[in-house]
């Protein structure tokens, strides 16, 4: 008797786990996306790949087209609300998963912004949309900086909310080899993400923020997570090596920043000490250094959020970005 109680607190507690901590695949098959995804094949140094994208056209078109990239350490999953809200108001609402992230392809190539910027260029040639308010996140607004920058006849306008890269990592962050990064990637778990993203992302947390977390560190488990890491630790390589802050008085495009100001994101923030990790990062003052440095720029600042404002403060930010849309 003694053995079956044992036996079966062992298979209820390996179930209980199996729930709160599931194994997802590198590229989230097992995570559910809001909307029908779509694949662009594309050919990167001989290796066939695939670019994940969500096409969600609206019932009552309004002719404009709002593409959406995410940050380093998110996809297409995140942008649900945003998503929803302006394909009520009418736009055509374009989200891909960047090659290297999310549900698309996991290559082990060079990575760089010009060649990400290439990628959602054929998309949308794929997808005959000849031009785009262009909208990225975190990572993906370095990423957004550069499209406009290679092209700005396809951009109606660009919209950067808490943007990483404005300021240049390379001055005050010591640098690392891809193989430091990969082996720091490798030691990454649910508890150190929280972590992080507690301290720089959000003011308060809330339960529903865990969720991130989740998809965050889910991928650990899997047979395939050293490729995952290795891509991770290329692209951080990617985001330290090739800073937009330098370009920023080159953008030809009209400009809106939303910044969060509570938002303490820093790139390498672990390779500074803890004096250093508060000189830098201050988007409070970085928002407005930003946006003295682009012709025409708007900023809306929000001081209650940090380094998400679309999912931290909702109303907030759809209200701004919904008014000061092209």
């Amino acid at each position: 008797m003694r053995r079956l109680f044992t036996a079966l607190l062992l298979i209820t507690s390996l179930t209980v786990y199996s729930q709160s901590a599931q194994v997802l695949s590198v590229t989230l098959e097992n995570v559910d996306y809001p909307y029908p995804i779509s694949y662009l094949p594309l050919n990167i140094d001989g290796e066939d790949v695939r670019m994940i994208y969500m096409d969600v056209k609206p019932q009552k078109p309004n002719g404009k087209t709002l593409m959406l990239f995410h940050g380093k350490n998110f996809a297409g999953y995140y942008w649900t609300n945003v998503i929803k809200a302006f394909s009520e108001k009418g736009y055509r609402v374009l989200v891909p998963d960047q090659i290297g992230f999310g549900k698309s392809s996991r290559p082990i190539v060079n990575y760089s912004f010009h060649r990400m910027a290439s990628y959602n260029k054929q998309l949308m040639d794929s997808l005959k949309i000849q031009q785009a308010v262009i909208m990225g996140h975190s990572m993906g607004g370095m990423l957004a900086t550069r499209f406009a920058l290679l092209y700005p006849e396809r951009t109606s306008q660009l919209v950067l909310e808490n943007p990483i890269g404005l300021e240049d990592y390379r001055m005050f962050v010591p640098y690392a080899s891809n193989e430091a990064l990969y082996q720091t990637e490798l030691k990454a778990s649910a508890e150190s993400i929280k972590r992080y993203y507690q301290s720089s992302y959000f003011v308060q947390w809330k339960p529903e923020y865990d969720e991130l977390v989740r998809i965050a560190a889910g991928i650990n488990g899997s047979s395939e997570f050293p490729r995952y890491a290795k891509v991770s630790a290329l692209t951080a390589q990617m985001i330290y090596e090739q800073p937009v802050v330098h370009e920023f008085p080159m953008l030809k495009v009209p400009v809106l920043l939303l910044i969060g100001t509570q938002d303490k994101t820093i790139v390498g923030k672990a390779r500074l000490s803890a004096e250093n990790q508060k000189k830098y990062g201050l988007y409070n003052q970085l928002g407005k250094q930003t946006a003295a440095k682009i012709p025409g720029a708007k900023l809306i600042e929000f001081n209650n959020s940090g380094h998400i404002p679309h999912l931290e403060i909702p109303e907030d930010f759809m209200k701004a970005l919904a008014e000061n849309i092209k």
